[in-house]
């Protein structure tokens, strides 16, 4: 009979959080405590990710706020545990974010833990993205979901009219933008280029590909 992996004891919250975070931070804290008790039974995270949730998931994830301008509607595509529209929306109260994910018990847990942590700023629509109403948002955003190629098609649509895309993406997101040329061009988008957020806090350091909308 075989065992269940064990799981990685949780990473001790790492300082560069209260920068990131602010006065939101208990928030957050609450939803990583949720997601490192429920995340691994669930399958939203696997068995070695407790001891790199702070730096790895969360922070990585609130280091997109600098991009989504004040009271904007915002929609996360591919949320599964809420990286990082669960995280985003913790940070910024002021902001509406629709979290968009096809699978049943990921919708579920997504819906229950915006009931846990009080959030009132969360629609969960269980949808894909390529069926999700399009044109509705000033910021779409995704974060390990695939290449720029096939990630662009799906999420530039649900963009508003001059509206923005802020895609986290690793180390190699220059080589996906050369691979994404024509599907850059077939979509009219603007300004596209990458950004550092987080710059200056070594290892917590991403990338993030912004690119505007055709108004």
């Amino acid at each position: 009979m075989s065992e269940e992996p064990r799981s990685e004891a949780l990473e001790p919250e790492p300082p560069e959080a209260a920068q990131v975070f602010g006065d939101r931070l208990p928030v957050v804290r609450r939803y990583v405590a949720d997601l490192a008790e429920h995340g691994i039974v669930l399958g939203l995270i696997g068995p070695l990710e407790p001891s790199r949730l702070w730096s790895r998931h969360v922070v990585n994830s609130g280091l997109l706020s600098p991009f989504l301008p004040q009271g904007a509607t915002v929609a996360d595509v591919g949320s599964g545990a809420g990286l990082p529209g669960l995280v985003i929306a913790a940070a910024r109260p002021d902001l509406r974010v629709t979290l968009i994910e096809p699978m049943e018990r990921r919708v579920a847990w997504l819906e229950e833990e915006t009931a846990r942590l009080g959030l009132k700023n969360v629609v969960v629509e269980r949808s894909r993205a390529e069926d999700a109403p399009r044109g509705r948002f000033d910021v779409v955003t995704a974060r390990a979901v695939g290449a720029l190629s096939g990630l662009l098609p799906i999420t530039a649509p649900l963009a508003r009219p001059g509206g923005r895309l802020a895609l986290l993406k690793g180390a190699s997101v220059e080589a996906e933008i050369a691979k994404a040329e024509k599907a850059i061009r077939r979509l009219g988008l603007e300004d596209v280029h990458v950004e550092i957020a987080g710059r200056g806090m070594a290892s917590l350091e991403t990338r993030v590909l912004v690119a505007t909308l055709p108004v």
